[in-house]
Protein backbone atom coordinates (compact mmCIF):
# COMPACT_ATOMS: atom_id res chain seq x y z
CA UNK A 1 0.00 0.00 0.00
CA UNK A 2 1.36 3.38 -0.99
CA UNK A 3 -0.09 6.77 -0.09
CA UNK A 4 0.26 9.92 2.03
CA UNK A 5 0.48 9.77 5.86
CA UNK A 6 -2.77 9.32 7.75
CA UNK A 7 -4.76 7.60 5.02
CA UNK A 8 -5.28 4.39 7.00
CA UNK A 9 -2.59 2.07 5.60
CA UNK A 10 -1.53 0.78 9.02
CA UNK A 11 -5.13 0.40 10.19
CA UNK A 12 -6.02 -1.66 7.11
CA UNK A 13 -3.00 -3.92 7.62
CA UNK A 14 -3.89 -4.60 11.25
CA UNK A 15 -7.49 -5.46 10.32
CA UNK A 16 -6.46 -8.08 7.77
CA UNK A 17 -6.13 -10.92 10.28
CA UNK A 18 -9.79 -10.43 11.22
CA UNK A 19 -10.97 -11.56 7.76
CA UNK A 20 -8.70 -14.60 7.46
CA UNK A 21 -9.90 -18.16 8.20
CA UNK A 22 -9.16 -19.61 11.64
CA UNK A 23 -6.12 -21.83 12.01
CA UNK A 24 -6.81 -25.53 11.65
CA UNK A 25 -5.69 -27.83 14.48
CA UNK A 26 -2.66 -28.94 12.43
CA UNK A 27 -1.73 -25.30 11.74
CA UNK A 28 -2.05 -24.47 15.44
CA UNK A 29 0.44 -27.23 16.22
CA UNK A 30 2.81 -25.94 13.54
CA UNK A 31 2.76 -22.36 14.83
CA UNK A 32 3.01 -23.47 18.46
CA UNK A 33 6.15 -25.48 17.69
CA UNK A 34 7.77 -22.41 16.12
CA UNK A 35 6.99 -20.19 19.12
CA UNK A 36 8.20 -22.92 21.46
CA UNK A 37 11.56 -23.12 19.63
CA UNK A 38 11.82 -19.33 19.77
CA UNK A 39 11.06 -19.33 23.52
CA UNK A 40 8.01 -17.10 23.03
CA UNK A 41 5.22 -19.31 24.37
CA UNK A 42 5.48 -17.80 27.86
CA UNK A 43 2.34 -18.87 29.73
CA UNK A 44 0.46 -19.86 26.57
CA UNK A 45 0.39 -23.63 26.08
CA UNK A 46 -1.05 -23.30 22.58
CA UNK A 47 -1.16 -20.68 19.79
CA UNK A 48 -4.73 -20.51 18.51
CA UNK A 49 -4.73 -17.30 16.44
CA UNK A 50 -2.94 -16.40 13.24
CA UNK A 51 0.27 -14.50 13.99
CA UNK A 52 0.58 -10.80 13.20
CA UNK A 53 4.17 -9.58 13.30
CA UNK A 54 5.14 -5.95 12.78
CA UNK A 55 8.90 -5.42 13.22
CA UNK A 56 10.29 -1.87 13.40
CA UNK A 57 12.13 -0.58 10.33
CA UNK A 58 15.38 -0.62 12.31
CA UNK A 59 15.21 -4.44 12.46
CA UNK A 60 18.35 -6.23 11.30
CA UNK A 61 18.57 -8.90 8.64
CA UNK A 62 19.11 -11.59 11.31
CA UNK A 63 16.08 -10.50 13.34
CA UNK A 64 13.93 -10.68 10.23
CA UNK A 65 15.16 -13.90 8.63
CA UNK A 66 16.53 -15.66 11.71
CA UNK A 67 20.02 -16.77 12.65
CA UNK A 68 22.61 -15.95 15.29
CA UNK A 69 25.30 -18.17 16.81
CA UNK A 70 22.54 -20.49 17.96
CA UNK A 71 20.01 -20.17 15.10
CA UNK A 72 16.60 -18.88 16.16
CA UNK A 73 13.51 -18.18 14.08
CA UNK A 74 13.22 -14.64 12.73
CA UNK A 75 10.15 -12.48 12.15
CA UNK A 76 9.30 -14.12 8.83
CA UNK A 77 9.10 -17.52 10.55
CA UNK A 78 7.20 -16.11 13.54
CA UNK A 79 4.69 -14.81 10.96
CA UNK A 80 4.29 -18.32 9.45
CA UNK A 81 0.63 -18.94 8.46
CA UNK A 82 -0.12 -15.35 9.47
CA UNK A 83 0.76 -11.78 8.50
CA UNK A 84 4.09 -9.96 8.38
CA UNK A 85 3.52 -6.19 8.28
CA UNK A 86 6.38 -3.93 7.24
CA UNK A 87 5.45 -0.29 7.82
CA UNK A 88 7.59 2.46 6.27
CA UNK A 89 8.98 -0.12 3.83
CA UNK A 90 11.75 2.04 2.26
CA UNK A 91 13.19 2.73 5.73
CA UNK A 92 14.21 -0.93 6.11
CA UNK A 93 17.78 -1.75 5.11
CA UNK A 94 18.15 -2.84 1.50
CA UNK A 95 19.88 -6.08 2.55
CA UNK A 96 16.97 -6.78 4.91
CA UNK A 97 14.38 -6.39 2.14
CA UNK A 98 16.35 -8.38 -0.42
CA UNK A 99 16.72 -11.25 2.07
CA UNK A 100 12.94 -11.79 1.86
CA UNK A 101 12.93 -12.59 -1.84
CA UNK A 102 13.77 -16.29 -1.44
CA UNK A 103 11.33 -16.95 1.47
CA UNK A 104 8.52 -15.20 -0.43
CA UNK A 105 9.13 -17.52 -3.38
CA UNK A 106 9.78 -20.80 -1.56
CA UNK A 107 7.86 -20.50 1.72
CA UNK A 108 10.90 -21.33 3.85
CA UNK A 109 14.22 -19.85 4.91
CA UNK A 110 17.52 -21.72 5.22
CA UNK A 111 20.18 -20.53 7.67
CA UNK A 112 23.65 -21.95 7.08
CA UNK A 113 26.22 -21.96 9.87
CA UNK A 114 29.60 -23.70 10.21
CA UNK A 115 28.19 -26.32 12.55
CA UNK A 116 24.73 -26.79 11.08
CA UNK A 117 22.17 -25.85 8.45
CA UNK A 118 18.65 -25.04 9.70
CA UNK A 119 15.52 -24.62 7.58
CA UNK A 120 12.51 -22.82 9.06
CA UNK A 121 9.02 -22.57 7.51
CA UNK A 122 8.07 -19.08 6.31
CA UNK A 123 4.71 -19.14 4.52
CA UNK A 124 3.45 -15.74 5.52
CA UNK A 125 1.33 -13.02 3.95
CA UNK A 126 3.48 -9.93 3.44
CA UNK A 127 1.74 -6.60 3.88
CA UNK A 128 3.87 -3.51 3.27
CA UNK A 129 3.05 0.18 3.56
CA UNK A 130 5.01 3.22 2.43
CA UNK A 131 4.75 6.92 1.69
CA UNK A 132 5.39 7.84 -1.96
CA UNK A 133 8.31 10.15 -1.07
CA UNK A 134 10.33 11.39 1.96
CA UNK A 135 7.85 14.18 2.82
CA UNK A 136 4.94 11.82 2.13
CA UNK A 137 2.85 13.99 -0.18
CA UNK A 138 3.99 13.16 -3.71
CA UNK A 139 0.81 12.89 -5.79
CA UNK A 140 -1.43 14.16 -2.96
CA UNK A 141 -4.33 16.33 -4.16
CA UNK A 142 -4.41 18.59 -1.10
CA UNK A 143 -0.84 19.06 0.14
CA UNK A 144 2.09 19.90 -2.16
CA UNK A 145 5.17 17.68 -2.20
CA UNK A 146 8.36 19.46 -1.04
CA UNK A 147 10.76 16.82 -2.40
CA UNK A 148 12.91 17.20 -5.49
CA UNK A 149 12.44 14.69 -8.34
CA UNK A 150 15.82 13.18 -7.42
CA UNK A 151 14.73 12.69 -3.78
CA UNK A 152 11.48 11.04 -4.89
CA UNK A 153 13.29 8.69 -7.27
CA UNK A 154 15.97 7.81 -4.71
CA UNK A 155 13.33 7.05 -2.07
CA UNK A 156 11.22 4.84 -4.33
CA UNK A 157 14.30 3.09 -5.74
CA UNK A 158 14.93 1.55 -2.31
CA UNK A 159 12.27 -0.99 -3.31
CA UNK A 160 13.87 -3.18 -5.98
CA UNK A 161 12.12 -4.52 -9.07
CA UNK A 162 12.58 -8.20 -8.04
CA UNK A 163 10.91 -7.51 -4.68
CA UNK A 164 8.05 -5.60 -6.31
CA UNK A 165 7.62 -8.51 -8.70
CA UNK A 166 6.77 -10.73 -5.73
CA UNK A 167 4.04 -8.42 -4.39
CA UNK A 168 0.72 -9.46 -5.92
CA UNK A 169 -1.48 -6.51 -4.93
CA UNK A 170 -0.15 -2.96 -5.19
CA UNK A 171 -2.74 -0.51 -3.92
CA UNK A 172 -2.75 3.29 -3.86
CA UNK A 173 -4.40 4.46 -0.61
CA UNK A 174 -5.49 8.06 -1.05
CA UNK A 175 -6.88 10.56 1.42
CA UNK A 176 -10.49 9.92 2.46
CA UNK A 177 -12.79 12.92 2.08
CA UNK A 178 -15.26 13.99 4.76
CA UNK A 179 -18.33 12.90 2.78
CA UNK A 180 -16.85 9.43 2.32
CA UNK A 181 -16.23 9.17 6.07
CA UNK A 182 -19.84 10.14 6.74
CA UNK A 183 -21.03 7.27 4.51
CA UNK A 184 -18.83 4.71 6.26
CA UNK A 185 -21.90 3.09 7.85
CA UNK A 186 -22.76 1.67 4.42
CA UNK A 187 -19.45 -0.17 4.14
CA UNK A 188 -18.99 -3.89 4.75
CA UNK A 189 -17.95 -5.06 8.20
CA UNK A 190 -14.97 -7.36 8.73
CA UNK A 191 -17.39 -10.17 9.57
CA UNK A 192 -19.19 -9.77 6.25
CA UNK A 193 -15.93 -9.73 4.30
CA UNK A 194 -14.69 -12.76 6.22
CA UNK A 195 -17.80 -14.69 5.19
CA UNK A 196 -16.94 -14.10 1.53
CA UNK A 197 -13.31 -15.06 2.12
CA UNK A 198 -14.30 -18.33 3.81
CA UNK A 199 -16.64 -19.18 0.94
CA UNK A 200 -13.91 -18.55 -1.65
CA UNK A 201 -11.45 -20.65 0.38
CA UNK A 202 -13.96 -23.49 0.52
CA UNK A 203 -14.41 -23.34 -3.27
CA UNK A 204 -10.64 -23.55 -3.75
CA UNK A 205 -10.20 -26.43 -1.30
CA UNK A 206 -13.00 -28.39 -3.02
CA UNK A 207 -11.52 -27.76 -6.47
CA UNK A 208 -8.06 -29.01 -5.58
CA UNK A 209 -9.46 -31.94 -3.62
CA UNK A 210 -11.34 -33.07 -6.75
CA UNK A 211 -8.18 -32.62 -8.82
CA UNK A 212 -6.28 -34.70 -6.23
CA UNK A 213 -3.72 -31.93 -5.66
CA UNK A 214 -2.04 -31.61 -2.28
CA UNK A 215 -2.92 -27.90 -1.95
CA UNK A 216 -5.91 -25.93 -0.67
CA UNK A 217 -5.46 -22.38 -2.04
CA UNK A 218 -4.70 -20.70 -5.36
CA UNK A 219 -1.50 -19.19 -3.98
CA UNK A 220 0.04 -22.67 -3.73
CA UNK A 221 -0.32 -23.43 -7.45
CA UNK A 222 2.97 -24.13 -9.22
CA UNK A 223 3.59 -22.68 -12.74
CA UNK A 224 2.97 -26.15 -14.23
CA UNK A 225 -0.31 -26.52 -12.30
CA UNK A 226 -1.42 -23.04 -13.38
CA UNK A 227 -0.94 -23.97 -17.03
CA UNK A 228 -2.74 -27.29 -16.61
CA UNK A 229 -5.65 -26.50 -14.29
CA UNK A 230 -6.47 -22.78 -14.46
CA UNK A 231 -9.37 -22.33 -16.86
CA UNK A 232 -9.48 -19.10 -18.90
CA UNK A 233 -12.10 -18.05 -21.42
CA UNK A 234 -10.87 -17.46 -24.98
CA UNK A 235 -11.36 -13.69 -24.52
CA UNK A 236 -9.27 -13.74 -21.34
CA UNK A 237 -6.50 -15.66 -23.12
CA UNK A 238 -6.43 -13.12 -25.95
CA UNK A 239 -6.32 -10.22 -23.48
CA UNK A 240 -3.47 -11.82 -21.53
CA UNK A 241 -1.51 -12.44 -24.73
CA UNK A 242 -1.82 -8.78 -25.66
CA UNK A 243 -0.70 -7.67 -22.18
CA UNK A 244 2.27 -10.03 -22.16
CA UNK A 245 3.41 -8.97 -25.65
CA UNK A 246 3.48 -5.35 -24.46
CA UNK A 247 6.08 -6.46 -21.87
CA UNK A 248 3.94 -5.20 -18.98
CA UNK A 249 4.64 -8.39 -16.99
CA UNK A 250 7.59 -10.62 -16.21
CA UNK A 251 7.13 -14.40 -16.28
CA UNK A 252 6.84 -14.45 -12.48
CA UNK A 253 4.35 -11.58 -12.43
CA UNK A 254 2.33 -13.35 -15.16
CA UNK A 255 1.86 -16.45 -12.99
CA UNK A 256 1.02 -14.37 -9.94
CA UNK A 257 -1.53 -12.32 -11.89
CA UNK A 258 -3.29 -15.51 -13.00
CA UNK A 259 -3.57 -16.71 -9.38
CA UNK A 260 -5.01 -13.36 -8.31
CA UNK A 261 -7.50 -13.46 -11.20
CA UNK A 262 -8.52 -17.01 -10.20
CA UNK A 263 -9.10 -15.80 -6.63
CA UNK A 264 -11.23 -12.85 -7.84
CA UNK A 265 -13.31 -15.33 -9.84
CA UNK A 266 -13.71 -17.53 -6.74
CA UNK A 267 -14.92 -14.55 -4.73
CA UNK A 268 -17.53 -14.05 -7.46
CA UNK A 269 -18.27 -17.80 -7.49
CA UNK A 270 -17.37 -18.08 -11.19
CA UNK A 271 -16.08 -21.33 -12.64
CA UNK A 272 -13.93 -19.75 -15.35
CA UNK A 273 -11.64 -16.73 -15.33
CA UNK A 274 -12.87 -14.09 -17.78
CA UNK A 275 -11.48 -10.77 -19.03
CA UNK A 276 -13.03 -8.90 -16.10
CA UNK A 277 -11.06 -10.88 -13.52
CA UNK A 278 -7.80 -10.64 -15.47
CA UNK A 279 -8.23 -6.88 -15.96
CA UNK A 280 -8.94 -6.37 -12.26
CA UNK A 281 -5.89 -8.41 -11.28
CA UNK A 282 -3.79 -6.36 -13.73
CA UNK A 283 -4.96 -3.11 -12.12
CA UNK A 284 -3.33 -4.24 -8.89
CA UNK A 285 0.08 -4.18 -10.63
CA UNK A 286 -0.12 -0.81 -12.38
CA UNK A 287 1.60 1.09 -9.56
CA UNK A 288 4.88 -0.33 -10.84
CA UNK A 289 4.30 1.70 -14.00
CA UNK A 290 3.19 4.85 -12.16
CA UNK A 291 5.78 5.08 -9.39
CA UNK A 292 8.71 2.89 -10.38
CA UNK A 293 8.33 2.84 -14.16
CA UNK A 294 9.50 -0.79 -14.14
Amino acid sequence: MIGPPGTGKTMLAKRLVSILPDLTYEEMLEVTKIYSVAGLLKNKPFITQRPFRSPHHTASKISLTGGGKKPRPGEITLAHLGVLFLDELPEFGKDVLEAMRQPLEEGEVTIARVESVVTYPARFMLIAAMNPCPCGFFGDEERPCTCTPHQVHKYQAKISGPLLDRIDLQVEVMRVRYQEMENIKNNETSAEIRTRVLKARAIQAQRYRELKLNITTNSELSPRQIKRYLKLTREAQDFLKEVFEQKVLSNRAYDRLLKVARTIADLGEKEQVDVEEVAEALQFRLLEQKYWQV
